[in-house]
């Protein structure tokens, strides 16, 4: 990547800054807005071969309950293989764990309460003919209950998805973002 020096007195434009900064970093790709007490959300044309890496996040809105959100990729429904380990509550030191083998969707991947929805994993070739790999903190909210941890994964097989779905655990969604990212290949 060729770095611009820039001197005292010279203008700075949008287009001197999208040269230098389109060679790495994130990409804005999609934004879809949650509908009004909705149990799941399919983002479709989420990914394309135009990155190999992802960021898929949930901001604002709010679930009728404490909930999990779950994460499935297009229409598969099998080979889903993670594990985690997070913090039994914030008030203690104990840690569980869960192994997650071959189920249906990445459990656990995000939490939403009567307060907000959180979901934040990156993703790894959800659109080549690979494994797709997914990271993500486990961050809730309820403090009278599990705390905060880890979870990462993979989903067996090479096919190459275009679209994901959010599904809460239990009870519905209401409101909130989700942003899809594409990390720039560079």
């Amino acid at each position: 990547m060729a770095i611009t020096t820039y001197t005292a007195g010279q203008v700075l434009t949008a287009a001197s800054l999208n040269n230098n900064f389109a060679s790495g970093g994130l990409q804005l790709v999609k934004t879809q807005t949650i509908g009004s007490a909705v149990s799941s959300v399919t983002v479709t044309g989420a990914f394309s071969s135009t990155y190999d890496t992802y960021k898929i996040t949930i901001s604002g809105g709010a679930g009728s309950t404490s909930q999990n959100l779950q994460l499935q990729f297009g229409s598969t429904t099998t080979g889903y293989y993670s594990s985690y380990f997070r913090t039994t509550s914030y008030a203690s030191s104990a840690y569980d764990g869960q192994t997650n083998n071959n189920t249906s969707s990445f459990p656990d991947i995000g939490f939403g309460s009567t307060g907000s929805l959180y979901l934040s994993v990156e993703v790894l070739n959800p659109n080549l003919a690979k494994p797709t790999f997914v990271s993500a903190p486990y961050i809730r909210s309820d403090t009278t209950t599990i705390g905060a941890g880890q979870q990462s994964g993979f989903l067996a097989g090479t096919t190459q998805y275009t679209a994901f779905t959010v599904t809460a655990s239990t009870g519905t969604m209401t409101g909130g973002t989700i942003r899809v990212y594409g990390y720039v290949n560079s």
